[in-house]
């Protein structure tokens, strides 16, 4: 795979949006263009690079001499905590000051000995800045959007939103007015989507709101890069990815990534590279080692949603009064401006079924034959995730698509239930009895196992995603 020479060698600059959930994922891709022969650059923040550091050790992050990391700063002050940073002030912070940096970069690489030259950029969807500096040197830029395909779409409708008056909204009382349940008819593959079902930042009534301005001149950029790359696979998301693709002509449907990275070997030494801004512990899969078949519900509610206390305290609650065994992952900054304190009771009343965590390798988790379920808060990679290992999902999903993520596993595909975000303990037991025993939790499993063997077929040697990404390769990126 890697025969180039190294003058010949094609490098990859990657640079993913600074936050875990789209770290993760364009290190999957830097690893496959790797395994593909190409010399890699991936750039974090400086902030991020120092977490990975702190947490994973000063060895870390010393790479290959052909898969090497570097920094270009955020522009922001240093937190005081190790926390995920704040989304908009980090949005608007990176469009407006990493270009210059990012620039820099590019250009000390270029006369960098022992390295070839930058012949191409991958950048998140949400750093198109880098477009700007690809034109410069006359090289190709894709942009990886993280979000999966229903995601994406929804986020290339926002401008049409805004000007046709769905958003901003006129004041607070649209939020609960009723008016989040209008039906949006004009969305090409989006059938019957609710406004409440759209990304999250159209609840504004801020005209200059960052996310909601910021995530729609995103996604115009788009339309500037080489080629877009979806963490999805058409069987998926068929509908959706065909009106993309009539958008944006050069589409490439690259995933589940998590398993088209099966194709590289165990022995290889970018296994040792990896990009968790929290501690694992991997002991929790000796623990679900002694629990009977799909009777253990997964709790996971990603690497930036917050709850407050009293959220925490109801999921508790109807956790243990559904009395099925659960894992738990809770997060140091999982309530909002709190340490996540549970009741004493509850602890003794769940301590011989339960198992909680700060931070947990999911893949393997949800690949663990003791996992029955997972309660969620429907970010993409879990979602692409959970639907790949065959396991059904209650979905409480905090901010961005998640909420489009959560209509589309609930209403399309037969993988998912919500619960309200107004979160109370006895929704909680219900719909973790009925996921884990009732006769819906059992057709959404039969569902989830049918998209898995498409998912594991899709990643394939010559299924849909594989070609897809050595479609990639040679019609863009080489």
């Amino acid at each position: 795979m890697g025969s180039y020479s190294v003058p010949n060698k094609p490098h990859a600059v990657c640079i993913p949006y600074p936050a875990q959930g789209h770290v993760n994922p364009m290190l999957m891709v830097a690893k496959l263009l790797h395994f593909k022969g190409f010399h890699i650059t991936f750039v974090n923040t400086e902030y991020n690079q120092k977490r990975l550091l702190n947490i994973r050790g000063p060895h870390a992050l010393n790479g290959l001499p052909d898969f090497r990391f570097e920094t270009v700063p955020d522009g922001l002050p240093p937190p005081d905590i190790i926390a995920t940073q704040d989304i908009p002030t980090l949005c608007d912070s990176t469009s407006k000051h990493c270009l210059t940096p990012f620039r820099q970069l590019l250009a000390r690489l270029n006369v960098s000995s022992g390295i070839p030259p930058v012949t191409c950029i991958v950048s998140d969807g949400c750093m198109s800045f880098t477009l700007e500096a690809a034109q410069e040197l006359g090289i190709p830029d894709v942009l990886f959007w993280t979000p999966g395909a229903c995601g994406f779409l929804a986020y290339c409708h926002y401008r049409q939103l805004i000007e046709k008056g769905f958003t901003p909204l006129k004041d607070e009382t649209y939020m609960t007015n009723g008016y989040l349940d209008t039906v949006i008819d004009w969305i090409p593959g989006m059938k019957n989507i609710r406004i409440r079902d759209l990304p999250s930042f159209v609840r504004t009534t801020d005209p200059n709101d960052i996310m909601l301005n910021f995530l729609a001149t995103e996604s115009e950029r788009s339309a500037k890069a080489s080629a877009i790359m979806v963490n999805t696979f058409d069987e998926l998301e068929h509908d959706v990815v065909k009106v993309l693709s009539s958008i944006f002509p050069k589409l490439y449907t690259i995933g589940p990534l998590h398993l088209l990275l099966n194709h590289i070997p165990q022995s290889s030494p970018l296994s040792s590279i990896s990009s968790n801004l929290w501690k694992e512990e991997p002991q929790c899969l000796q623990w679900l080692d002694s629990k009977e078949p799909k009777s253990v519900v997964y709790v996971n509610f990603g690497s930036i949603t917050v709850m407050t206390a009293n959220q925490l305290v109801e999921f508790a609650w109807g956790l243990a009064n559904s009395k099925q065994p659960f894992f738990w992952i809770i997060r140091p900054d999982l309530v909002k401006g709190d340490s996540a304190i549970l009741p004493p009771e509850f602890i003794e009343e769940t301590k011989e079924r339960s198992l909680m965590a700060s931070w947990s390798p999911q893949e393997s988790v949800l690949n663990h034959t003791a996992i029955g379920g997972f309660l969620t808060h429907s970010g993409w990679n879990s979602t692409i995730e959970s639907i790949s290992s065959g396991v059904p999902m209650i979905s409480w999903p905090f901010f961005a698509e998640q909420q489009t993520n959560c209509r589309f596993a609930c209403t399309q595909w037969g993988t998912g239930m919500e619960i309200d975000n107004d979160v109370k303990r006895d929704e909680v037991e219900k719909l973790v009895r009925e996921l884990m025993e009732g006769v819906k939790g059992m057709e959404m499993r039969e569902k989830a196992m049918e998209f898995k063997k498409k998912a594991e077929e899709a990643a394939m040697l010559n299924g849909s995603s594989f070609v897809n990404l050595e479609n990639l390769i040679k019609e863009v990126l080489l």
